[in-house]
């Protein structure tokens, strides 16, 4: 391989807005996430609506689907 051309490796914290925490290695460090497998409705089987920033109501907003 050549030298020089690769990103540093760290370990890493993955925080998810829920709460849950994972310890991995990234080349980014402490990222910060809105959904993990712990509350992603897929793994949970729990319907839930996430809008971050109000999203879903700027593009109702947008498209006059009020």
């Amino acid at each position: 391989m050549k030298e020089k051309i690769h990103p540093s490796y760290y370990k890493t914290t993955i925080t998810c807005a829920c709460g849950a925490t994972y310890d991995v290695g990234s080349t980014k460090k402490d990222l910060r996430v809105e959904i993990c497998s712990k509350c992603h409705p897929f793994f949970t089987g729990k319907q839930k609506f996430v809008d971050s920033g109000g999203r879903v109501d700027r593009f109702k907003r947008k498209y006059g689907l009020e």
